[in-house]
């Protein structure tokens, strides 16, 4: 089974862009394959990576729940719904050199989609073994992870900006963490964009506040802005780019 890795946090503050570095972090030390999961429907890490996507699970999800109720099913009558999700889903896998790459999305639909999760459940655990490494770029709920669509959880990297807010949010996600039970063998913050790569006592006092561990710290990087303004892959940032130097020494220091 791949060793998981989930990171969370709150929308705009880096998480995305954090995650998908992660993934060439894992792919430059040979930590390969990968499979990188986009969880979060409102993120866009195929676009950090730089890859495009045809299709996502949400959608073969609302597909496979929705055949019972159409005249013109997308599921030939010989065909189990578990097969066709299993043929939908090769589908939706973005196939690269060093990771491949799958889409959960958002359904939709009214009801209850729980046969068609449990389907979904099947098949990403039929097919995290090819893997040496699962990364999850979840939403702060963590959906997918609380609903069991996803597998066990190893590592749980946290990101937050320097804001209180922002620490207090991903508090409540560790809070949700240990609701759901997934005891991961690490959890810890990165606090992302401070100014200098530096936390005032504020936001020190405040992850202490929330009993959170601080893996690290990522400084406020200009080359980032300007890489999403002209919209390029931050998988394309230079080798010496700062966000690059502070996450790959907190990787590094975290035993992946």
């Amino acid at each position: 089974m791949a060793q998981v890795i989930a990171v969370a946090g709150k929308g705009g503050v880096g998480k995305t862009t954090l995650c998908g570095l992660l993934i060439q972090y894992l792919c430059e030390k040979g930590k390969t394959p990968v499979l990188a999961v986009d969880a979060d429907a409102n993120s866009n890490l195929n676009e950090v990576l730089g890859v495009e996507v045809e299709m996502t699970l949400g959608e073969v999800r609302e597909q496979i729940e929705n055949a019972a109720n159409s005249a013109k099913s997308p599921i030939p009558p010989s065909m189990s719904k578990a097969d066709y999700a299993e043929i939908m889903m090769n589908r939706c896998l973005v196939e690269e050199d060093d990771y491949d790459m799958l889409v959960m999305g958002r359904t939709q639909g009214k009801g209850c989609y729980c046969f068609v999760n449990g389907l979904l459940q099947a098949q990403v655990q039929k097919l995290t073994p090819n893997y040496k490494y699962m990364v999850v770029d979840n939403e702060a709920g963590m959906e997918h992870i609380s609903r069991g669509i996803l597998p066990k959880v190893d590592t749980i990297i946290l990101v937050s900006d320097c804001s209180r807010r922002g620490v207090q949010a991903v508090g409540r996600i560790a809070g949700l963490v240990k609701e759901c039970g997934l005891n991961p063998k690490q959890i810890g913050l990165i606090v992302n964009r401070a100014p200098e790569g530096k936390l005032n006592d504020g936001t020190k006092e405040e992850i202490e506040r929330q009993g959170l561990t601080l893996f690290g710290v990522v400084p406020q990087d200009q080359e980032v802005y300007e890489y999403d303004c002209d919209g390029k892959p931050m998988t394309e940032l230079p080798e010496n780019a700062a966000v690059k130097t502070a996450l790959y020494k907190i990787l590094d220091s975290i035993s992946l």
